[in-house]
């Protein structure tokens, strides 16, 4: 790839982070909502601290999920047809527009991720020894469910179903790679480390990342 296709890709990114930093949905709305929703669980269950710990990593990874859709779902709706036509008219390469709008959101997952994990080990009391391999896991979640989000979002702008379509787009598709991430961190425990399940999840990502790009110019010409 060029050295063209990196800077309108890093450009099309500091677009986006920068409308992060202005509207601050992240730091402001959704941790806090994603606090809110990882403290419901031993309020439903009650402070029983085995079932927490054994359920605590596969509730983490529900609620990044959730957070995905969401963030997916905003991008659709704050992006107009007009601000998509002027995208176009710039000349800026679709494949590139989708790489640099998969950045943005990873680095926003993975910030999201950092701070519910915290949450999560205060809260659940979690097992910490499997933990290492969450420098591995998050960062491949976060890129994973950044192109799936970013793909359905463009699906959906090409259909007359606009935002509303992004969640089942998402959702399904995002199921075998939140239970490789969670079996990931379980399978420490059980079996002292397996790999089989960040090679899954290392697979998962590559195969979106080539649909993504695949798809970047079709998808831009039927909107």
């Amino acid at each position: 790839m060029s050295d063209r296709f990196w800077q309108q890709a890093f450009a099309v990114a500091r677009r986006d982070l920068d409308r992060e930093r202005r509207a601050g949905e992240v730091t402001w709305v959704m941790i806090p909502f994603g606090a809110i929703a990882l403290l419901l669980v031993p309020l439903a269950i009650g402070i029983n601290q085995d079932v927490l710990s054994r359920i605590g990593t596969g509730m983490l990874f529900v609620v990044v999920l959730l957070f995905g859709v969401l963030t997916a779902v905003r991008r659709t709706s704050i992006e107009t047809p007009e601000q998509r036509d002027l995208i176009a008219l710039l000349g800026i390469d679709p494949a590139a527009e989708f790489t640099g709008k998969t950045m943005a959101s990873a680095f926003l997952l993975l910030v999201f991720q950092i701070a519910m994990g915290a949450v999560a080990l205060v809260l659940y009391g979690l097992d910490i020894s499997g933990w290492a391999w969450m420098i591995v896991v998050m960062p491949l979640t976060a890129v994973g469910l950044a192109e799936l989000g970013t793909v359905s979002a463009s699906v959906a702008a090409s259909t007359n179903a606009g935002p509303a379509l992004v969640p089942l787009l998402v959702t399904p598709l995002a199921i075998p790679l939140l239970l490789a991430a969670t079996q990931t961190v379980e399978s420490v425990d059980r079996e002292g480390g397996n790999l089989t399940w960040p090679v899954l999840m290392a697979v998962v990502v590559l195969v979106l990342a080539i649909v993504g790009v695949a798809t970047a110019r079709p998808l831009q010409e039927t909107r």
